[in-house]
């Protein structure tokens, strides 16, 4: 099994092959735990839109941002280095991305009224498109389709890692990150990758649950979930914006 989301490792799954009193992982069980983890989410990033839109300086909201980002980030390493955690820091870390979430969410809506629901529109269109497809058969999650995602996807994490350290020395790649053919043409093909890493995902927790993974590993799947959802909706809002620019 191979999936180029960082949470969702191959054999993961395989890793601890003991199975706890409660029982093993079953994919209605991972279900459940993902809707608990996206309601989790969601009370916060709401919490946070709320506050940011009813503020005269929303500037003064910035730590909410940047410290549910730090924080998520280091309960994501947790969770992927430690997964029997998971049960816990999986729920902690919906927590702190819903304060991201929401926080960046409430200044693009303040620059384009309107995005934010389309984004939302867009993000679970696309979840739940393509669970019908992979569950019909129409998409299969083969090695070479394996493969490719995870080239692309960390041919994207680069770039990104590229910008991030560029824009330390106020250096900035051209094109990409503009409104013009050649930005809104990359964020799509991100977009695009983001979404295609939901099949893996799909794939993978399946495996899993076949394979009798403990139970513990549902919340450890919903986690990995939850990681490409926001990423593909954090896309979605970046191409959404250059859109508007234009």
């Amino acid at each position: 099994m191979r999936s180029s989301n960082p949470a969702l490792k191959d054999n993961v799954f395989l890793a601890d092959q003991s199975v706890s009193a409660s029982g093993t992982m079953t994919i209605n069980g991972t279900v459940n735990k993902t809707a608990i983890l996206l309601l989790l989410l969601i009370l916060p990033a709401f919490w946070v839109w709320d506050k940011i839109n009813g503020a005269e300086n929303p500037s003064v909201y910035y730590p909410w941002m940047i410290g549910g980002a730090i924080g998520g980030f280091i309960l994501a390493l947790v969770t992927i280095f430690k997964k029997t955690a998971a049960p816990y820091t999986a729920p902690l870390y919906a927590i702190c991305e819903g304060l991201f979430v929401g926080a960046i969410s409430a200044f693009f809506e303040r620059m384009y009224p309107g995005i934010v629901f389309q984004a939302t529109i867009l993000t679970f269109g696309t979840l739940f498109a393509l669970l019908i497809a992979y569950r019909s058969g129409m998409i299969r999650a083969t090695e070479n389709f394996k493969l490719g995602v995870a080239a692309a996807t960390g041919g994207i994490f680069l770039i990104y890692m590229a910008t991030w350290i560029l824009g330390m020395f106020s250096v900035s790649i051209p094109f990409i990150h503009d409104s013009g053919l050649i930005g809104i043409g990359f964020s799509l093909f991100v977009v695009v990758i983001a979404a295609l890493n939901l099949v893996l995902d799909f794939d993978f927790i399946e495996n899993g649950a076949k394979a009798g993974a403990p139970k513990y590993m549902e919340w450890y799947a919903a986690f990995g979930l939850l990681v490409t959802l926001i990423w593909l909706y954090i896309e979605m809002l970046r191409l959404l914006s250059k859109l508007n620019r234009r």
